[in-house]
C-alpha cells in the first residue's frame, strides 16, 4: 500500500485529483488483489470455486428498507464477487438504531468487519479509520468526481482526511396522499412549508388525518427537523463551523414547529421510531411525511390500495429557501483494526463499477454518489411503470435540493456528535411539546453544541 500522493486535497478542491499515468502507486492495491475484479456489470461466473477460500472480507451493513436489494446483496452480488476475487464474503446486518452501538463496540475491541456501513457520516471515528483517499482516487478516474454530497459527509478540510467513503444517498422527497391533498385544492402536493402547517391542519379537521413528521430521539425526525431548519435559514455551523444555532432564523424555526405540531399532528410523534411514519402512511394515519422512497415502494410491492394515492414532491421552500436533506448517506469505513484492508479498499472500488445494478436492485433507492456511473437516472426515474406515472420524475433534480448534515459546512466530528446525541431533535420536541419555550430550547441546545464543538477543538479534529 502506497503512502499518500503528493497531489493532497485542500479544502478549495475537495474532490480528488485523479491519478496521473497508468502506474501510480495508488492504484498498486487493486493489482495486488487481482486482475479479474468485476467487469461493468457481474455475470455469471464458470469456474469451479476452490474448496476454501483464501481469504475472508467482513463487510457489515443496514438491514435495508427495500429488502429485495439486501437478498440480492447478500445472495447473488457478494458471492460472484467473492468468487472472482478467492474471497469468502460474510455479510452481517443490524437495524439503524444499532448501528452507533456497534461502531463502538467494535473500536473499543479493536476487531470486527472490515467494511462498516454508517447511515450517516461518521467522522467521530476519524482516527480510527484509514484514509480513504486513494479509494476516492481510483474510482474518479474510472467514473469522474463524487457528487458534493459525498465529499462534504467523508471529507475533513482541517485534518485533510477522508474519513469515509460514499458509494450512494438516498432522496429525502415529501410522501404526501394525493386523494387528501386533492380535496384541499392540491393534487400536486404542498409546495411551501406554510401549505404543510395550513393544509395539514385543514385536513385534519376535515378527515381527522394528521401530519406525520416525527419529534422523537431517531433519524428521520433528525433530517426532518433540519430541513426545516435550513429553510428557515437556520444552521448549527457556518461554513467555517463556528456554531451558530442561536439565531433568530433557528428560533423562527422553533417556533413554526411548534404551531405545526400544535395545530396539525398528534402526541404519538413524540416516541416514533425511525419506520414509524412509514407505517403511519401506510395505515392512511398520516397526510404527509418526509421519507425515502420505500414508503412508496413498500405499498406497490406489496400491492396496497394506497399505493396509487401516494404521491412525492421535492424540498419544500421556507421563508428563506427551499432545501432538504439525504434520506440517508451511505458511508463505508475500513477500520485501522480490519484485517483485510485490500479485499475492502478492491470491494469499495467494484461496487462503483457495478453501481447501475445496485441502483436497479434497489428500486432506485441508492441514488449515486458518481452521477455517471447512471447516466440515464431522469429517464429510469421517468419511466417507472408504477401508479400514479411519473410520480418519481421529481427526483431527477434531487442534486439541486438536497443537502448534508453540517449545511452549509462540512460534516465534522462535533456535528456528528450532535447529530448522534439528538440535540437538535431534542430543542424542536421541548420548544413543541410546552416543556421549553422556544427561545430556552435555543439557548440549551446552542450550549450544548458549543461544548461538543470545543471539546473536538481541542482534540484539533475541527
Amino acid at each position: 500500500m502506497s503512502d499518500h500522493p503528493t497531489n493532497l486535497t485542500t479544502p478549495d478542491d475537495q474532490a480528488p485529483a485523479a491519478p496521473e499515468g497508468s502506474s501510480s502507486p495508488r492504484r498498486k492495491f487493486i493489482r495486488a488483489v487481482g486482475a479479474a475484479g468485476l467487469a461493468a456489470s457481474v455475470g455469471p461466473f464458470i469456474m469451479p470455486r476452490p474448496a476454501r477460500a483464501a481469504k475472508t472480507l467482513k463487510i457489515l451493513q443496514w438491514s435495508h428498507f427495500i429488502p429485495a436489494y439486501d437478498k440480492w446483496f447478500d445472495g447473488t452480488y457478494t458471492k460472484e464477487w467473492g468468487k472472482k476475487n478467492d474471497t469468502e464474503v460474510i455479510v452481517d446486518h443490524v437495524g439503524i438504531p444499532a448501528i452507533n452501538s456497534r461502531a463502538a463496540a467494535e473500536v473499543s475491541a479493536q476487531q470486527g468487519h472490515d467494511l462498516f456501513m454508517f447511515l450517516w457520516p461518521a467522522p467521530v471515528y476519524e482516527e480510527q479509520v484509514i484514509d480513504h483517499r486513494e479509494i476516492y482516487e481510483e474510482v474518479i478516474r474510472k467514473h469522474g468526481k463524487p457528487i458534493d454530497l459525498a465529499v462534504k459527509s467523508t471529507y475533513n478540510p482541517k485534518t485533510n482526511k477522508y474519513y469515509g467513503f460514499s458509494d450512494s444517498f438516498v432522496p429525502d422527497p415529501v410522501n404526501y396522499r394525493i386523494d387528501l391533498w386533492s380535496e384541499q385544492g392540491m393534487p400536486g402536493g404542498p409546495t411551501s412549508w406554510d401549505d404543510v402547517r395550513k393544509i395539514g391542519a385543514a385536513i385534519k379537521k376535515k378527515s381527522n388525518v394528521p401530519v406525520g413528521i416525527g419529534l422523537s430521539a431517531e433519524l428521520d425526525t433528525a433530517m426532518a427537523m433540519r430541513t426545516i431548519l435550513y429553510s428557515f435559514g437556520g444552521s448549527v455551523q457556518d461554513a467555517k463551523a463556528n456554531v451558530v444555532l442561536g439565531s433568530k432564523n433557528t428560533i423562527e424555526a422553533v417556533k413554526f414547529v411548534k404551531a405545526l405540531y400544535q395545530e396539525t399532528m398528534t402526541p404519538e410523534v413524540m416516541a416514533w421510531d425511525a419506520s414509524s411514519n412509514n407505517r403511519a402512511l401506510l395505515a392512511g394515519q398520516a397526510s404527509i411525511v418526509l421519507n425515502a422512497i420505500s414508503t412508496t415502494r413498500e405499498a406497490e410491492n406489496k400491492n396496497l390500495p394506497i399505493a396509487e394515492q401516494l404521491g412525492l414532491t421535492k424540498a419544500l421552500k421556507g421563508p428563506v429557501r427551499a432545501i432538504g436533506l439525504e434520506h440517508v448517506m451511505n458511508c463505508y469505513v475500513i477500520w485501522k483494526f480490519a484485517e483485510n484492508k485490500e479485499g475492502a479498499k478492491k470491494f469499495l472500488v467494484d461496487y462503483i463499477d457495478n453501481f447501475p445494478e445496485h441502483f436497479k436492485e434497489s428500486q432506485y433507492y441508492n441514488f449515486p454518489c458518481f452521477s455517471s456511473t447512471v447516466p440515464n437516472l431522469a429517464q429510469l426515474l421517468a419511466s417507472d411503470p408504477h401508479k400514479p406515472l411519473g410520480k418519481y420524475k421529481v427526483l431527477a433534480d434531487v442534486l439541486d435540493w438536497a443537502t448534508n448534515v453540517g449545511y452549509p459546512g462540512t460534516a465534522n466530528a462535533a456535528i456528528d456528535e450532535i447529530f448522534g446525541t439528538w440535540v437538535i431533535n431534542t430543542m424542536f420536541a421541548k420548544a413543541a411539546s410546552g416543556a421549553m419555550s422556544p427561545e430556552d430550547a435555543v439557548k440549551e441546545a446552542e450550549k450544548k453544541c458549543q461544548q461538543i464543538f470545543a471539546k473536538w477543538r481541542e482534540k484539533k479534529l475541527v
